[in-house]
């Protein structure tokens, strides 16, 4: 090869090494300027948020939000109720076939024995094992029958929990992580039925939500995608949050399935009942009334309104205006005694009972024994929970 033409090859070959060179650090400086951008914006959020919390608090925008839920749903259900006809609506309740109130009733029993369920995956989540079914099923019931009615499930209920769970050698940390869990569970039914009804029939939520049927489904398809993701951040290894003594595992995936499984069965139940009680005529899908259901059962947990009242109510009378008032109203009105009035009569009669038992049984034990047994049933609960740890082993 000629000198000249060595020489301009030389040459070429070393402008393009410099403009790949340039290339990368132009590259460089854009890909930083973006981390710079994006940790200003990080930066301006978290100024804001702490500027919330300082000026007014992110509780007392809860507790104003919830407030706000409340108010406006009482307002739109006293405007729909003003034209009721009482003698109407009791000739309506009176009417309502035996046979129909029975089979509402099993699926409210159904609901509320898939409720037990949350508590007993709890306890195997924080790994409480030595606690029977029998203590999850009661704790369950009564915690939630009453958590339901007063609100603010997680104080109330809570208070409950701890009380029967306590002989057992359970802390206030270890009901906190209950309430937890068994709040995961709840959250990942709703999002996957939620998300699978409007991503189905998003047409059904349209008079709930009042968006379009395309923003329903995306809605849907997010909701569902948000589940896959966090199965997906599950699978490669386990996965731990809180500090300390706060600290919890998070089931892996597959025990996600279940616990979207119990969510399913809850919900599922609660709006076959509410459907078998509604009027024959003019009849509603039932992905309708499940996707309703769920919407309204939201609301209501939001508003954290004592059993939900008003909130839910008003949700059904404006996602169901094709129903006559009066039948809608007598549906819900007996829907609202075998779900909530019912189950906390019961409730409060078990816990009673139950308060006398545990009475009677330490006034009967001498006075030093009854100083003793607090170290006893502390030394057994112990002994139970390091062989069930053994077993594990």
């Amino acid at each position: 090869m000629p000198c000249h033409d060595r020489v301009m090859l030389v040459f070429a070959h070393r402008n393009i090494s410099v403009a790949r060179h340039w290339e990368g650090y132009a590259a460089r400086i854009i890909f930083t300027e973006r981390i710079h951008r994006k940790m200003r914006m990080l930066n301006a959020m978290s100024l804001f948020a702490r500027t919330i919390d300082q000026k007014i608090g992110w509780n007392r925008i809860g507790i104003g939000a919830s407030m706000a839920i409340v108010v406006i749903a009482f307002a739109v259900l006293l405007r729909l109720l003003s034209d009721i006809d009482l003698d109407k609506l009791l000739a309506i309740i009176r009417a309502t076939p035996l046979r129909t109130i029975l089979i509402a009733g099993i699926f409210v029993a159904i609901g509320y024995l898939t409720l037990t369920f949350y508590d007993f995956f709890a306890l195997r989540t924080i790994g409480r094992r030595e606690v029977p079914y029998r203590i999850a099923a009661l704790a369950s019931f009564t915690s939630y029958s009453i958590g339901h009615n007063l609100g603010a499930t997680v104080f109330t209920g809570g208070a409950v929990r701890f009380r029967i769970y306590a002989p057992w050698g359970l802390s206030v940390v270890d009901v906190v992580k209950m309430a937890f869990v068994t709040g995961l569970t709840f959250w990942l039914g709703n999002a996957f039925v939620l998300g699978m009804v409007l991503a189905y029939a998003p047409d059904a939520a349209s008079s709930v939500t009042q968006l379009p049927d395309w923003a329903n489904r995306v809605l849907g398809l997010v909701g569902l995608a948000s589940i896959i993701g966090y199965i997906a951040w599950l699978l490669p290894q386990t996965r731990r949050i809180g500090r300390d003594n706060l600290q919890i595992t998070l089931p892996g995936a597959p025990l996600t399935f279940v616990q979207i499984g119990i969510g399913i069965l809850d919900l599922g139940a609660g709006a076959l009942a509410i459907y078998t009680l509604l009027p024959a005529s003019p009849a509603v899908a039932l992905t309708t009334v499940i996707t309703i259901f769920v919407v309204a059962t939201l609301l209501g947990f939001l508003s954290h309104a004592p059993g939900s009242l008003g909130v839910f109510d008003a949700a059904m009378f404006i996602a169901l205006p094709q129903l006559d008032k009066e039948q809608l109203l007598a549906s819900l009105l007996i829907f609202r005694v075998m779900y909530f009035i019912l189950p906390f009569g019961i409730a409060m009669f078990i816990l009673g009972i139950r308060e006398l038992w545990l009475g009677a049984r330490l006034a009967a034990i001498p006075e030093r024994a009854r100083r003793d047994a607090p170290a006893r049933i502390f030394r057994k609960k112990t002994d139970a929970r390091t062989a069930s740890d053994i077993m594990e082993d």
